[in-house]
C-alpha cells in the first residue's frame, strides 16, 4: 500500500515537473542562503514600517457622523471661507471646507438638501 502511494507522489512530481519545470518540484531551501536570507528579512523590515507609516494617515477621525481621514485636518493653518470669508474654527468647517469648499454655516444655509445645485456651480450672491 505505502510503496502504491510513494509511486503516485512520483508520478505527480514528474507531472508538475512537465507542466511547470523541475524548480516547481525542488525543495525550497535548496537555493535559499544566508544573503538570500538578510535580503528578505530586510525587505520585510521595510514594508512593515511602510505599512505601518500608512496606517498612521490613513486613520479615520469622527467628524458629526462622517469618518475623515487625519490627514486633512492642518490645524496649523486657518482657511478663510470663500463665501462668507469667516475663519474656520472647528472641525465641522474643516470637513465642508474639503468637500464643498466653504465652512460649516455657509453649508447649512446654502447646500443642505442642494448639494447637486452646488456641484453644478451655484453660487449666493456677493451681498447673501
Amino acid at each position: 500500500m505505502k510503496n502504491k502511494d510513494l509511486n503516485k507522489i512520483a508520478a505527480i512530481e514528474q507531472a508538475i515537473a512537465e507542466k511547470y519545470g523541475d524548480e516547481a518540484i525542488q525543495n525550497p531551501r535548496a537555493n535559499w542562503d544566508e544573503t538570500k536570507e538578510k535580503e528578505y528579512l530586510e525587505q520585510m523590515r521595510a514594508l512593515y514600517e511602510k505599512t505601518a507609516q500608512n496606517e498612521t494617515f490613513q486613520e479615520k477621525i469622527d467628524v458629526n457622523g462622517i469618518k475623515v481621514s487625519k490627514k486633512l485636518f492642518n490645524r496649523d493653518s486657518l482657511q478663510r471661507c470663500p463665501v462668507c470669508f469667516s475663519i474656520s474654527k472647528k472641525a465641522a468647517d474643516d470637513v465642508c471646507l474639503v468637500k464643498f469648499e466653504c465652512c460649516h454655516r455657509c453649508y447649512i444655509k446654502y447646500i443642505e438638501d442642494r448639494e447637486e445645485r452646488w456641484l453644478k456651480g451655484w453660487r449666493p450672491n456677493e451681498n447673501h
